[in-house]
């Protein structure tokens, strides 16, 4: 299944899984009996923390049991991520993996203790958001073709920022000029704010970045937005058309959220698990807060997840080699 069918199919599943959960929710050897820890990978209050604690307080109320987020940053997410793979098997200790953690960090990072593929069990993929693209409104470009055009017969006079090498923001527009056939040089900074404030003042052309963050600069007219990366237009600028709308069919790019556990967790916890996941993913309350900040509630089978992961991990590989990107 390709990953836009995944996206697209997400809801119509969790609507089949209420069918089944009304009929009675499967719960593995009357699991769970205590609380259960979510490690998420960055620190409190930011945007991959408040989507987890969204999504597990409804899945808490369906399981029964209390969950209790332990966040642990640094390290592009390695140092959590690790802690994650050592866990009991248990289905105590899951893990708020993301694009960055499973798929694009352990591709640049040499010397890993784990193996994102082999080390983790894919639990249910719980959301997904694209990435907007906006320029500075002194370019003379007022959508994804004339950027394209501008691109081609200036080649390696734009230039795009990022918060770093390596972050997917970075990726998604290398993944843009590979798909495109443009030369737009990269910018890395330390940080999302330095590399708006460079934006803002015209230092830089353009940048993808999250609907959430540069949506009310667009409004104030400070940026202009051409497009969004993800398969579906944002619920936050449903005007906005995708980039494969605007002219570059076949483009998608999104950050999405996950919960996996060790390997060799037991089947039927999984099993448990996803179905909860799902439920709670049906949960009105859960999809408008997640639309409020720009993320589409998905809620995918064990399966499923398992080959978006890898459909994922092959994607975000070759735009990694072609890039020639290499970890500081």
């Amino acid at each position: 299944m390709t990953r836009h069918l995944l996206f697209k199919r997400g809801v119509e599943l969790g609507l089949f899984l209420v069918g089944l959960l009304v009929i009675g929710f499967a719960h593995a050897e009357n699991y769970p009996t205590k609380p259960i820890r979510l490690i998420v990978p960055y620190p409190p209050a930011g945007g991959v923390d408040g989507v987890a604690r969204i999504a597990f307080k409804r899945i808490s109320e369906v399981l029964g049991q209390s969950v209790v987020i332990d966040n642990r940053g640094g390290s592009s997410g390695v140092i959590a991520a690790e802690t994650a793979v050592h866990a009991p098997a248990d289905g105590y200790t899951l893990f708020f993996g993301t694009t960055s953690t499973q798929v694009i960090t352990p591709q640049y990072y040499r010397k890993l203790t784990y193996d994102p593929l082999r080390d983790f069990e894919p639990i249910n993929l719980i959301a997904g958001a694209g990435y907007m693209l906006v320029v500075t409104p002194s370019l003379a470009v007022t959508s994804v073709k004339e950027l394209v055009a501008l691109a081609k017969a200036k080649p390696g006079v734009l230039n795009f920022s990022s918060a770093g090498n390596g972050s997917t923001l970075h990726l998604t527009t290398e993944l843009f000029n590979m798909t495109a056939g443009l030369k737009m040089l990269h910018v890395p900074y330390k940080g999302s704010a330095p590399a708006l404030a460079d934006l803002l003042s015209g230092q830089i052309q353009l940048t993808f970045n999250p609907a959430s963050v540069v949506l009310s600069l667009v409004k104030m007219g400070r940026l202009r937005a051409l497009g969004i990366s993800s398969a579906k237009r944002s619920a936050l600028a449903p005007e906005l058309p995708t980039i494969a709308e605007a002219g570059m069919p076949g483009f998608e790019a999104s950050g999405w959220y996950g919960v996996l556990g060790p390997a060799h967790l037991n089947k039927a916890l999984i099993q448990t698990l996803n179905q909860a996941i799902n439920l709670s993913l049906m949960d009105k309350e859960v999809k408008e807060r997640f639309a409020a900040t720009g993320v589409e509630a998905i809620g995918l089978s064990a399966q499923q997840f398992d080959r978006y992961i890898r459909e994922e991990y092959d994607k975000w590989g070759k735009v990694i080699r072609v890039a020639g990107f290499k970890a500081e």
